[in-house]
């Protein structure tokens, strides 16, 4: 049984990373709403809300230092195909070490222990829930990550325009 849950973990992360990394070069932008934008791609049919940081900050053993990065987005998407309603996903532009990327909302901080090289996600959908309400509710998130070359991160994302961008991506796909 759990080399069953491995492997489906596996099959899982290979399908995500290719779909979320159509989802990062994306063209298909339906709304904005404040600092977030909404896009929709129709096959596999999927929706999602997603904001750049506002403030990056990148460190080594507790130093600023530069880093060269890609995209650095936060995701909120929703694909009716696989059941997945709202899922909390972060790219940071660079590979993960195998470490849990960390979200603070306002002070509450939540996990993002899945990783795939450079993306990161919630386990499961109750936990996608909880850091929604969160950001919801919420005025800024920081996100915290550590690369594999030893350098960690912080990207800090204004929660403005995330309510309607969200409200807007479960409309489109809804129907």
């Amino acid at each position: 049984m759990q080399k069953f849950m491995v492997l489906g973990a596996v099959l899982w992360s290979m399908v995500f990373s290719s779909s979320a990394l159509a989802q990062a070069k994306s063209t298909k932008k339906v709304a904005e709403e404040k600092d977030w934008s909404v896009f929709v791609d129709a096959n596999p049919k999927e929706c999602w809300a997603v904001s750049q940081p506002q403030e990056t900050l990148n460190t080594l053993n507790g130093k600023v230092v530069p880093a060269q990065r890609g995209e650095i987005l936060l995701f909120v998407f929703f694909r009716p195909g696989d059941g997945l309603s709202g899922q909390i996903t972060f790219t940071g532009g660079y590979p993960f070490a195998k470490k849990a990327v960390e979200i603070d909302i306002d002070g509450t901080k939540y996990s993002l222990p899945t990783i795939d090289d450079r993306w990161a996600w919630a386990v499961s959908n109750e936990d996608d829930k909880k850091i929604l309400d969160a950001l919801k509710k919420g005025g800024k998130a920081k996100i915290t990550g550590l690369s594999t070359r030893g350098k960690t991160t912080i990207d800090t994302f204004s929660l403005q325009g995330l309510t309607a961008a969200v409200t807007e991506a479960r409309k489109r796909c809804s129907g």
